[in-house]
Formats: structure tokens, sequence, C-alpha cells
């Protein structure tokens, strides 16, 4: 954590996998761990502690020992709501703690140095929302979130049309940093089956790269 303040951190996995067919797209398997397992295993030693979004019953991520928590908004708004969920939990329970990390659960490369790149372009700038990118495209799930940008959330969730994440990021003037990819993309994210036959062939340039 080297001089980090405390920094609450949330896996996002609560959308509906459509491109999946359905179902808990982070329990798939991926080289002998789900998804999931890899996340967190990339996260938890970037943060003070982990939280997991998902919608349902929470009982199926028992094993991952992590506290769960569901949208507070209906019919799957989307990450925003995932992002919502861990502020109001930080607020009402960390009221101390100032920055939220989100991470997704369907990527299973992202970097280990994530948070503490995000938070040094925070200080740098004074931004109360950092965003990771890759090449030319940003990655808004993978985030540095001020706990001042809540009551704006609350807004944009209690609206006739959820924004787009990145949409609203836009809005929001988010900062970002550029993370190199060295022979692979490292937020290449699982949204289809062919996904996970690509991923299984990235895990030797990954496991070099460590």
């Amino acid at each position: 954590m080297n001089d980090r303040p405390p920094i609450l951190g949330i896996i996002l996995a609560g959308g509906l996998a459509r491109r999946m067919g359905g179902g808990d797209k982070c329990l798939l398997p991926l080289g002998g761990q789900t998804l999931l397992q890899r996340a967190i295993a990339n996260a938890r030693p970037q943060v003070t502690e982990l939280l997991l979004n998902a919608n349902g019953n929470h009982l199926r991520f028992t094993r991952s020992g992590l506290t769960v928590l569901s949208d507070e908004y209906p019919n799957f708004p989307g990450p925003l709501a995932g992002i919502h969920a861990g502020l109001q939990w930080q607020e009402n329970h960390r009221p101390e703690q100032q920055w939220l990390a989100s991470f997704a659960s369907d990527t299973p490369f992202f970097p280990d140095n994530l948070v503490s790149e995000l938070h040094r372009r925070a200080q740098e700038t004074g931004a109360s929302l950092v965003l990771a990118r890759s090449g030319e495209q940003t990655h808004p799930i993978f985030g540095l979130w001020h706990r001042s940008l809540l009551p704006a959330i609350r807004k944009a969730l209690q609206s006739d049309q959820t924004p787009r994440l990145q949409d609203w990021a836009q809005e929001q003037k988010a900062e970002s940093v550029i993370f190199e990819q060295t022979g692979y993309d490292p937020f290449f994210n699982i949204n289809r089956p062919q996904d996970l036959y690509d991923a299984e062939a990235l895990l030797p340039l990954t496991d070099r790269a460590r």
C-alpha cells in the first residue's frame, strides 16, 4: 500500500452476462481458477478491504470470503449501480475513507499496480475520478472514485434513463492513466465463449509479465 491512504475496493459482478448465455460469468474457469478468484487475487493486495457487487442469492459467493453487495436500484441499471453500492457501503461503514477502487470480474489480467497509478494521478490532478486506459480505449469499470461523487451517482441512477458509465464519467471530467500493452492488453475481458479460449492462450504471456 506504500504511503497511500486506506482505499476500499469493489469487484463488479452484477451484470446479466447475456453474451455468455446468462449466469455468473465470474464463476467460469480459466487456467484452474475462476475469473472471480483471479480478480480477487489481483485486487486484494492493492486495497485495504475488498467487496463484491453481485445480484441474486449471495450464498453462491460464500467461498469468496467477501462482503457481497447487491444493487440498490432495480432492473440491472449497469455498473454505475455497483459503484453506488460500494460508495454507499463506504459511507455507512467506513466514513473515514475517501476513495473506492473498482475492478471488473471478467478481466483476468488487469495490472497489479492499477490502484497505485490511479491514486498517483488523482493526487497530481486533484481529480475526483480517474479511469484506466490502454491504447485508445478507456476502461471505465477500472477506476478510482472519490466519495464526493456519491450524490451525483445517486442522481444519475434516479433519472429516467441511466447514462452509460463512460458518458457519465466524461461529464465528471475524469482523468485517466494509460497502461502499456506488452504483448497483450491487460484489460482483455471475457464477453463471449471464444474469449475464454483466447484468454487461455494468453496465460503464458501474463505469467511471464508478473
